[in-house]
Order: C-alpha cells, then structure tokens, then sequence
C-alpha cells in the first residue's frame, strides 16, 4: 500500500493560524472593552472634567494630593490590602500544602470547611465578626468574666478588625490558588530530598516554597486586589473613622454628588491594584527566569 505525503509550507499555514487566533479572542476582547475599557475611559473623563469651570479641569486631581484625608485613605488602603494578602497567604499555605498532599479520609472535610465561608454572603460574615470582636462581643465578654481584663479590648471599629474580616472572606481564594501551585510540584523530587537526608522542615523551606512561587504571587496579588477594592466589610468593621479609598469613593457618589473627585479616587484605586499587579508579576518573571538559567547551568 502506498502513502502519499502532503508537504504543506508553513508560511501558508501561518496567515490562516494568526487569523484563528484574531477570532478566538475576538469575543474576550470585546467583552473587556465594552464592559471595562470603555467604562474606565469614562471614569477617567469624568475626573477631569468640573462643572464649575464648564470643561476640563484638574483640580479634582489638585485637591486628592492636596487634601491630607484623600492621602490618608490611600495610605491606608494600601496598609490594609498588604496585611490581609500577608495574612492570606501565610494562613493558606499550610492548609493547601495538606489539601494537595493528603490522601487521608479527612482532606474531603478539610475542603469543604475551607470552602465554607463562601457559602455565606459577605455583609452575613462580617456581622458575625462584629458580634465577636465589638467592645461587648464574644471575646471581650469572655475576657472580662474571667477576670483577665477590667476592660474591653479594643477589637473593633480599627485596623484590626477590617484585617481580620477579610482575612476570612479572601481566605479560600488563597487556598485555592496555592493549592493548585503545590499540586503541580512533582511528588518525587521531595522523596528525592528526603532520601539524601533533609527533613521535612528542609524540604518544604528549599524545595516547595521555591517551586510555589508563581502560587504564593498569586495569592498575593488575589488577596491584595479583593481587599483593596472591598466595601462593605471595611465600612462595617472599620466604623465611621476608618476611611479607605472605597467608603471614600460611596461617600463622594452617595452624599456629595461629586462624580469627578469620585472619579479620581477611583482611578488612584485602579493605579494601585495594576502597580501591585505589575510588580508582583515582574518579580515571578525574574523568578521563573533566574531558575530556568540556573537549571541549564547545573545541567
């Protein structure tokens, strides 16, 4: 039986492939500047335009450097979005590390109860962190009855409370994301690492943590841009006096009618969670690369 053999030059498959890939992302891309691109542009018009000059006008952006509150609220947007993506991912890492190596009867219950705060909606939780921590919550009345204070702690309407909310509400998204970084680590090289005599404190330190990089950036990167831009956990654990760019931006809409200063904390909002973006995934970069060569030296 005779085969016959086709040769078909690349150069002519190349424009129909670029072609396939152009309308494969057709759809995403229309979607992102519909529902995104067009609506930023917007936002960004909107702050700089004044109705009190009757067109284009930066004062709006003179009065958010200027104004100490506006800074503030920034400043302490990024302080809170730090610790919550700290806390995450200090807190999930062990229990991703379990969900992605145990083959135990109890992983399926560990999941699930990793899971379990979704299953809530956020105002739902953060009350019930209110109940806890305020000054005549749960903790505070058990300290007192015990005789171990003499008066409450100051659990709530802070910093501390607002780190703590949503700590628990961005929790299983960290846990998700290491999870699936850990999974991808093959098995054998940390019995390789346990056969030359390390132990396990030895593996997980030289040879998990740095293969989990590219999950620990994601889970810091997820972490921080959810609790940047969360509302109404700040706004109910943080009380009237923590101010953060998002009750800021309500404010603005809702009791000041002024959409172009609005518009400029919005946008200071955005720049922060895309400078974070960018530095956490030009460091993974680096990362992969510095192992890559690394690797292609030892070999």
């Amino acid at each position: 039986m005779n085969t016959i053999t086709v040769a078909v030059p690349a150069a002519s498959l190349s424009p129909i492939r670029r072609s396939y890939s152009f309308m494969a992302l057709t759809p995403a891309a229309l979607f992102l500047s519909v529902f995104f691109a067009l609506p930023m542009g917007m936002m960004i018009g909107i702050s700089f335009s004044q109705e009190e000059v009757g067109g284009f006008s930066v004062e709006s952006y003179r009065r958010f450097f200027t104004d100490g509150l506006s800074v503030a609220g920034f400043c302490r947007t990024a302080v809170m979005s730090g610790l919550v993506a700290i806390a995450v991912t200090v807190l999930g890492y062990p229990v991703a590390y379990f969900l992605a190596r145990s083959r135990s009867r109890w992983r399926a219950l560990v999941f699930a109860l990793a899971l379990a705060p979704e299953l809530a909606g956020v105002v739902l939780r953060t009350y019930g962190w209110l109940i806890i921590l305020e000054d005549r919550g749960f903790i505070n009345d058990v300290l007192l009855d015990l005789g171990l204070i003499s008066s409450p702690l100051p659990l709530s309407k802070n910093l501390f409370a607002v780190v703590v909310g949503l700590t628990h509400v961005v929790l299983p998204f960290g846990i998700l994301s290491l999870m699936t970084s850990i999974q991808g680590i093959d098995e054998s090289l940390e019995r390789a690492a346990q056969m030359l005599g390390a132990s396990r404190v030895s593996v997980v330190r030289h040879v998990i943590l740095p293969l989990s990089v590219p999950g620990l950036v994601s889970s810091l990167l997820l972490s921080f841009t959810m609790a940047a831009s969360a509302y109404a956990t700040p706004a109910l654990l943080g009380g009237a006096g923590f101010k953060v760019l998002a009750t800021m931006i309500s404010e603005q809409v809702l009791f000041y009618v002024d959409w172009p200063f609005a518009a400029v904390m919005a946008n200071a909002l955005l720049l922060l969670m895309l400078v974070i973006s960018f530095v956490g995934v030009r460091f993974e970069a680096r990362h992969r690369t510095k192992r890559s060569g690394a690797g292609g030296a030892t070999s």
